[in-house]
């Protein structure tokens, strides 16, 4: 796949767009706690197969997490759409095998609407917009481990950016997040991703903000969630925004 990356100055925490104008996309990153603290949260939001799919994790923390990040997609497309939370349904679905309890999810009763969420270790990200939304969200503390299959997801270009940079881990977290956003927008796949270069784009992000920037047709948004220590991208058509959803800790 050919890329013209480009790197844009526009602050997406400052643009004028009405959360739920047809052009606006959403996205979030909050501490899976803090999601469940929020006042329209609750496992009531769950349908059936989410209560069943929560059920099955061994790890009360993985459960937590799972069902933070099913609430939490809820909230930011309740948001995007102006209704309450409880009205909507989440659903997925697996194009391979055709089952409902895994795969892409979507809201059966905004087909317009696209949404995305992932989750990690006591954190989660969602995104909701009126175009196609990816969003990512890992640990820092992950950056090492993950850092052991660089060779067999990046570019040539881009790992000689991550082997020259400062904090390869982290370089190379941010590339991470990146493609695992751009495979959530169905953009390219896990095995594809060496394929994609993303090597015109900016490692680092200015202080105090995020970086919005341009890969092709997309534009991806970056930024850093300081108190969880997690890094999140978010992709979509139109230049996400983020907002926070979910109350602060206390």
């Amino acid at each position: 796949m050919t890329s013209e990356p480009q790197q844009t100055h526009e602050n997406p925490d400052t643009r004028p767009d009405a959360d739920t104008g047809t052009d606006a996309a959403l996205a979030t990153v909050a501490a899976s706690a803090d999601v469940l603290r929020h006042p329209e949260a609750g496992e009531h939001l769950l349908t059936a197969v989410e209560k069943e799919r929560a059920a099955r994790f061994r790890h009360e923390a993985a459960r937590v997490d799972f069902t933070a990040a099913h609430i939490l997609v809820r909230l930011c497309a309740a948001r995007l759409l102006g209704v309450p939370a409880a009205g909507l349904t989440l659903a997925q679905n697996c194009p391979d095998c055709g089952k409902g309890d895994h795969g892409k999810p979507y809201l059966p009763d905004h087909p317009d609407v696209s949404v995305s969420l992932s989750h990690t270790k006591g954190v989660v990200a969602a995104a909701a917009g009126h175009r196609p939304i990816g969003v990512d969200v890992e640990l820092n503390a992950r950056s090492g481990s993950l850092l052991d299959v660089a060779g067999r997801v990046l570019t040539a270009a881009e790992l000689r950016q991550v082997e020259a940079h400062a904090d390869p881990a982290s370089a190379f977290l941010r590339f991470w997040v990146r493609k695992e956003s751009l495979i959530k927008i169905g953009r390219t796949s896990l095995d594809e991703l060496a394929g994609v270069d993303l090597s015109g784009l900016a490692l680092d992000l200015p202080a105090g903000g995020p970086l919005l920037s341009r890969f092709e047709e997309l534009y991806l948004l970056d930024w850093v969630d300081d108190a969880h220590g997690a890094a999140v991208a978010a992709v979509s058509a139109v230049p996400p925004r983020v907002v926070v959803l979910a109350p602060p800790a206390g």
